[in-house]
Parts: C-alpha cells; structure tokens; sequence
C-alpha cells in the first residue's frame, strides 16, 4: 500500500471496528457495563440484553456480537457517494447522489440480520435527510434545520477528511457545506470539525498534538471549548480506566444530554452557540488519554458507554489514520468483517482512489487559477 491507501484503509476499518465494539455498551453506564459483563469489555462481547429483539422494542437491533451499527452503514455509504461523484461534495450531493444509496438498494443489515435498505436501520435523525430531501423537496442547503442536533452527522463524515487528507481547512469546509442538508448549529460544526481531525491525521508526520491543535484552530463556539475542556482533562489521566468522571465532568456543562441517557429534558438537542456533542470530544479525549494508540482509544470509549459506539468509531477513526492499518487490531478487523458479512478494508481503498483523483483535479485547477491570476496583474 502507499501511504495514502495504509491510513485510509487504517481510518476506514478502524472507525467500522470501534462502531462495533462499542455497539454492545451503547446506552448503559461503565457501572452497568462492569456488572453486565463481569469487568470491562476488552474486544467482541455479546448484546447488553440476551433478549435483544424484544428488550427495547423502538430499537430492535442485534447489537454486539461484532456487528456493525448504522455508523458505519452511514461510512460506507458515503464512500459509494464519492466514488459516484468522483469530485468533491456538497449539500446537493445528499439529494442527487446519498438519499437513493438509503432508499435505493437492499444490502445485508447486521443488526437487522436480514436483507433491508439502510434507511430503515438508520436512526430518526438520519431518515431526516430522506423526509426532508426526497419527500419535502427541501434546499438541500437548508434541510439540516429543523433537525434535533446530534452527532449524526459526524459520525460519517470521516470519508470528508479522506478526500482531503492533510488538508484539515478544506476538510472542514467541505464536511460543513455536505452535511448542512443533514443537521445544523453544533452537529454541523462537530461534522466540520471531526472530517478535519482525519484530514490532519492523513498528514505524515501528524501526532494527537496536532490533531487536536487543527481541531482548536477550526472549532467555533461550545465545540471548541467542549474539546479544549476535554482533552486539557485528558491530558492529566494516565489511561481511560478510572478516567470516566473527570472526561463527563469536563463535557458535561456542554452536553444537553442528561446524565440519565435516555431521560431527556426539553432543552436537548436543540441548537446552540454555547453547547457541544460529548461524542467528538470525548473521541479526542481518550485519544489523547492512549497517546493514540488505536486499542486505548477505542477501548475507553466502549467502556465509557453513553454513545459508545459512535465515541468509538470517532475515535477509531482518528486513531486509525494516525496509524494505518496495522495499529488496527488484525483479528478485530477479521471477526468484526466476519459477524457483518462486511469487508472493512475495501471501502478504505476505494475512498483513497477518490482522494487521488480529486487531488489531481484540484492541482489542475489551482494551476489554472495561479496562471490566469499571473496573467491578470503582470505589469
């Protein structure tokens, strides 16, 4: 592989194995995960509940067990987006090219265990995109309002910073226009920032320093001080066991998601210039709590539960492009591939095509531009 291909397959896998790890620990608290599973969780454990079809009849899915969630479903998509597109991607992308991908074509659904479109896994925030594009022949531009604010947008966008690795500016700036169809206030601005994040772990030579110091440069409002809150908390702690409470201290005061998860107030979700997602910077917390390593990183955020599986694929994501594929745990690639019937590594290879392909465009395209600008004030 050339090093482009290493750390987008590496970026790609990584966020699909995180997604499914921490799938079995989403909703429930490190208290509650200790006692479901006798300690903490160290790789593929089964569903929280045995009875899974039955325990939350809203949310039917099979969970654990190595099964990849709507996180990565979202990924994936996206990938076959750009690779449609073949150029980069705006809020009109969504309508013309990423609503027929969830409404169009039946593929395998691990957590449905059965052949469906991927719009009737994906969750209320997500078939947004379908109700407001398709069926409301809304702007794409403006479709995002009017969406509860969460992390759904960022949980996909890692692709965004593929396409324009070690270009963070850029990658922000694309991820904010794509996913204005989808969410707005600070789920838009965590999409900008977190396809930002991967674009400078792209980077050869990038350290979590640098991550984290894009993502500050980038972030606006409650996002930027959510992740400064929470990774200048990271940087105190040794390892994310026993790290829980110091890295929800530190976002809580951004979060509108209560400590009891599923027990929401009437201000959550709601846009906001001063509140955050807890996913992405916790994401970068216990990034920077492993030092980027990518089985630390994952790891806390599967423990840390709430949102685990998203934290874990944001996480993994990251962590994954800071260190190919091989800082991806081989045998959580071939289990996680295997109880999805998914190939994790084809998509990461397929999005690092695209990316060598934009980039040649965009290089002709500035040329053009020095050229004529060259031309326009020679003296």
């Amino acid at each position: 592989m050339t090093p482009l291909e290493d750390r987008a397959t590496g970026c790609v896998a990584g966020a699909a194995v995180g997604d499914a790890l921490g799938g079995a620990t989403e909703g429930w608290t490190p208290e509650q995960i200790v006692e479901r599973y006798g300690g903490r969780v160290e790789g593929i454990v089964p569903p929280y509940n045995e009875d899974w079809r039955n325990a939350r009849p809203i949310a039917p899915y099979h969970k654990g067990d190595g099964h990849i969630t709507d996180d990565t479903l979202m990924t994936h998509a996206l990938i076959r987006v750009y690779e449609k597109a073949g150029g980069h991607l705006g809020a009109y992308a969504m309508a013309d090219h990423f609503v027929p991908e969830l409404m169009g074509q039946r593929q395998w659904i691990p957590e449905l265990e059965a052949d469906a479109l991927p719009l009737q896994r994906i969750f209320l925030a997500e078939k947004w995109i379908v109700a407001r594009l398709h069926y409301g022949h809304v702007d794409p531009r403006e479709a995002g309002v009017g969406n509860i604010v969460n992390c759904g947008a960022a949980m996909y966008v890692a692709p965004v910073g593929i396409v324009n690795a070690a270009d963070p500016d850029a990658a922000y700036a694309e991820a904010v226009d794509l996913t204005g169809a989808h969410q707005s206030s600070y789920g838009r601005e965590a999409a900008g920032v977190m396809a930002a994040a991967v674009a400078e772990a792209m980077r050869p030579g990038a350290t979590v320093d640098s991550v984290v110091a894009a993502c500050l440069r980038l972030a606006k409002d409650g996002t930027r001080a959510a992740i400064e809150a929470v990774c200048e908390a990271a940087a105190g702690v040794g390892h994310w066991e026993g790290s829980f409470e110091t890295l929800r201290a530190a976002v809580r005061p951004f979060d509108t998601v209560a400590d009891t998860y599923r027990d929401q107030g009437l201000g959550a979700r709601r846009p906001s210039r001063v509140h955050s997602i807890e996913e992405l910077p916790l994401a970068l917390g216990f990034l920077v709590a492993a030092k980027g390593d990518f089985r630390d990183t994952v790891l806390g955020g599967v423990n840390y539960g709430r949102d685990a599986d998203s934290i874990a694929s944001m996480g993994g994501a990251i962590a994954g492009a800071l260190g190919g594929l091989s800082a991806v745990p081989a045998e959580w690639i071939e289990q996680v591939g295997a109880a999805s019937r998914t190939d994790l590594v084809a998509p990461g290879l397929a999005i690092a095509e695209v990316a060598r392909g934009v980039h040649a465009a965009d290089l002709a395209r500035r040329r053009a531009h020095e050229a004529a600008f060259a031309e326009l004030d020679a003296r």
